[in-house]
């Protein structure tokens, strides 16, 4: 992950079923929606402002993180999260049994 992002907290916000990066006055964020220990990321934004910072791969980071560190699984349904997965195979650990591995 871009260094710049290390000390930004990752905010789960449960009003708008998104998890939240703030940067620079800006919002990256991740659609989810929630099941039990079931997560399914729905779309993934960052601003114009930010392309090419690495925010969107950071969020994602964070939120892989998160997810497993509070014992979710994880139904991506997001491209650039799915992206992100066939790249960094060693997430499917965090993967619903329904969800084929990448």
């Amino acid at each position: 992950m871009n260094a710049e992002f290390n000390d930004v907290p990752l905010i789960k916000n449960s009003e708008k079923n998104r998890f939240e990066l703030k940067t620079d006055n800006y919002l990256t964020f991740i659609d989810y929606k929630e099941h039990g220990k079931k997560i399914w990321l729905i779309h993934t934004e960052a601003p114009e402002e930010l392309k090419g910072r690495g925010t969107a791969t950071a969020i994602v980071e964070k939120t892989l993180a998160y997810l497993e560190d509070n014992d979710y699984k994880l139904i991506p349904l997001c491209p650039f999260v799915v992206t992100y997965l066939k790249r960094h195979t060693e997430w499917n650990r965090i993967l619903d049994e329904g969800v084929p591995p990448f």
